[in-house]
């Protein structure tokens, strides 16, 4: 299958008093990229909210740190599923700087639920398929 790769911008604003991205910054990326991913499979998340009522939602995020980004540097972002269950999945990312250098990884667990219930909501065969494209299993 495929990854989804995209580069982040570093902004002054982005650097903490030690001279480096602030780790908030890796989590905003994250939430760029599902964005990104999301949209990449056709499924807007305003879309899915209005047309169907379900909103993803995450429910666990873990980031390893490797390597510092500094303010000279640019971030290139890989995105995947590494796995896919009925209602959620589990989102990879990995952050390399611009020698390709491994940064910082990490995962997170996304759920789709029902906006009226509250409750998971299983992924429809269309949802499922447009997932299957970035499933990469390890």
């Amino acid at each position: 299958m495929q990854k989804l790769t995209f580069e982040e911008k570093i902004y002054t604003y982005h650097i903490d008093f030690v001279g480096h991205v602030n780790n908030i910054i890796y989590i905003q990326w994250m939430e760029n990229g599902r964005m990104r991913l999301l949209e990449a499979m056709g499924i807007p998340p305003t879309d899915l909210a209005a047309e169907e009522g379900i909103v993803p939602i995450l429910s666990e995020t873990n980031i390893q740190y490797k390597k510092p980004f500094f303010l000279s540097s640019s971030a290139k972002i890989e995105l995947w599923i590494s796995k896919l269950n009925n209602a959620s999945a589990i989102m990879e990312f990995r952050f390399l700087n611009e020698l390709d250098e491994l940064c910082a990884s990490g995962q997170q667990k996304g759920l789709f639920i029902n906006r009226k219930t509250m409750r998971p909501a299983r992924l429809n065969v269309k949802h499922r398929e447009a997932f299957e494209k970035f499933l990469i299993i390890d």
